[in-house]
């Protein structure tokens, strides 16, 4: 069976060359047919082609029925491969979740910022008031240094 093949397609092809053969004088019986169908199926057909050959008799088994029965299978795995594709873009939208969480982070982020901006700005204020006007802070050791000089100018200070 080729890649991108429908059971439909193979058994049209599998039929054209049995049909050749038999018109070069080459015949196979029903059960030789099936198995040969059954071996041309690819990997992922491994169950299905295992259930076939336990469950039931191929000698007695008609043609119509196996590919009836492969029929089934084709559209069955369609189906969970459709279903596969939906879950990978079902799993796109749990990403999403995790900006949310950064968005929440930087919700934080500046929200501090803001905190700490209003505290300088509170401090800016309490600085400017009137009790600290005109004032010039110092040192203790400044003063020490200022009270103790040999030179006499403490205005320089």
């Amino acid at each position: 069976m080729k890649d991108n093949e429908t059971i439909v397609d193979m058994i049209t092809r599998f039929t054209n060359i049995v049909i050749g053969l038999e018109a070069l004088g080459k015949t196979y019986k029903e059960s030789e047919k099936m198995m040969k169908i059954l071996r041309s199926l690819p990997s992922k057909w491994d169950a299905k082609i295992t259930v076939i050959q336990e469950a039931k008799d191929l000698t007695k088994l008609p043609l119509e029925e196996l590919i009836g029965s492969l029929m089934t299978y084709e559209i069955n795995l369609e189906k969970k491969q459709q279903e596969g594709k939906d879950k990978k873009k079902k799993s796109i939208a749990l990403k999403a979740t995790t900006k949310e969480k950064e968005e929440v982070y930087e919700e934080k982020q500046s929200e501090e910022d803001e905190d700490l901006a209003l505290i300088t700005r509170k401090c800016n204020k309490f600085m400017m008031g009137k009790k600290f006007k005109g004032t010039r802070f110092t040192s203790r050791r400044d003063s020490f240094k200022r009270e103790s000089s040999s030179h006499g100018d403490k205005e320089k200070w």
